[in-house]
């Protein structure tokens, strides 16, 4: 097959998410995959005002021998102005490729602009279209004064999709509250590559030497995006207020994020630079053997319209490590690991240190047990032969 794919991001700034995984694994099994994205971390970048259209071909960021080609139209980098004339660009860029490139399928992921023309081209040729949401788009990344336009956009590409597609149980349930077809509504979940997140090979005692944790420390461990909705201001607070009866207690964050520079700030301000370890950024490579420095991990996230709903993916990435996880009660979350299953939930992200002071090895090493029982089904190999036999249904009904 040829697939298409919109997203208003960067393809190969961010990531892995969903659909670098199954895209990367659908051109692994000889399927031809272009993507059109748009750079919306341009501001990170020095240099003209216009960003040129360009063409990489052939990417492979986390699948060896994967091909992917990624298109991303000319635009003006000016605030506000770059999403409009990206909705100008990508409206050329989706029509060009429909008639050069002939897809037989159009995915959208998680975005609005892009996916827009995407919906209305594919309706125009009778090809199927598919709107896949591992977010929700219009609580994340619009500014408050269009998130009604956001939202309207939204309901008319779900109204012309062929197939909504998302991550879990509690969005599927939004989406249709949201106003998407039950009938073509369907869920496939997020996944991990079993072979790169295995504990039984790595050292994780010379790795916990490298940041100078004690085999005797509790490290917490967090990675991802980092929003001031990400609660660790209020993981690292409670830890300062603790003491020494928390003395043994470790914090080991790994990302970027808008929140980063202030959370650096509180960790200095509270003098905890040797118990709470920031190393911004690293490759997805180092991914597993940082996880694997941890006893538990963390997802502390407030409750709110953001996070609500979804499942981010590190969630498997770290019962593939078997380790146990503390999370917020977040609905999406709770919904999809339920009890027993290597997820322990509490009701804020400053509840987390008292949780942690409250276990014991026993505690820990039951709930790492359930975390591994819980994700060997969750495969991407597995996963993307779902998806892809959902896509060859669709081309097929077309």
């Amino acid at each position: 097959m040829k697939i298409l794919l919109l997203q208003d991001a960067e393809w190969r700034k961010k990531g892995p998410h969903q659909q670098h995984h199954l895209m990367e694994l659908l051109s692994l099994r000889g399927h031809q995959i272009k993507v059109i994205g748009f750079d919306q971390l341009w501001r990170e970048e020095n240099g003209s005002f216009i960003s040129k259209r360009i063409v990489d071909k052939d990417i492979s960021r986390f699948y060896k021998g994967s091909k992917v080609t990624f298109i991303r139209p000319l635009f003006l980098k000016i605030p506000l102005i770059d999403c409009i004339s990206y909705l100008f660009s990508s409206q050329i860029e989706v029509k060009r490729q429909i008639s050069d490139f002939k897809p037989d399928v159009i995915i959208g992921f998680s975005s609005i602009i892009s996916n827009l023309w995407g919906a209305i081209y594919a309706n125009n040729e009778k090809i199927p279209y598919i709107y896949y949401w591992y977010d929700i788009v219009h609580t994340l990344n619009v500014p408050k004064l269009y998130k009604p336009i956001a939202i309207l956009l939204e309901k008319i590409i779900i109204n012309k999709s062929s197939s909504v597609i998302v991550i879990n149980e509690a969005l599927k349930d939004y989406i249709i509250n949201f106003g998407a077809n039950p009938s073509i509504t369907k869920v496939i979940p997020g996944g991990i590559d079993q072979e790169r997140f295995n504990p039984e090979r790595l050292d994780f005692d010379l790795l916990r030497c490298e940041f100078g944790f004690s085999d005797r420390d509790i490290v917490l461990f967090f990675m991802g995006w980092i929003y001031e909705f990400s609660g660790l201001d209020r993981v690292i607070t409670e830890l300062f207020k603790s003491g020494e009866s928390a003395s043994k207690i470790k914090l080991l964050i790994v990302g970027e994020g808008d929140y980063y520079p202030r959370l650096k700030a509180l960790v200095k301000g509270y003098g905890l630079e040797d118990r709470v370890k920031l190393t911004g950024k690293r490759p997805y490579e180092d991914i597993p053997k940082l996880i694997a420095t941890s006893d538990i991990c963390l997802l502390p996230a407030i409750d709110n319209e953001v996070m609500r709903y979804i499942v981010p993916i590190k969630m498997y990435e770290y019962l593939a490590m078997h380790k146990l996880v503390i999370s917020t009660k977040l609905m999406g979350i709770m919904k999809e690991f339920g009890q027993h299953n290597g997820v322990i939930y509490v009701d804020r992200p400053e509840d987390i240190i008292y949780c942690v002071l409250q276990l014991d090895n026993e505690h820990v090493n039951l709930y790492q047990e359930h975390a591994k029982d819980f994700i060997k089904f969750y495969d991407w190999n597995l996963i993307v032969i779902r998806f892809e036999n959902i896509l060859k249904y669709l081309v097929k009904e077309k």
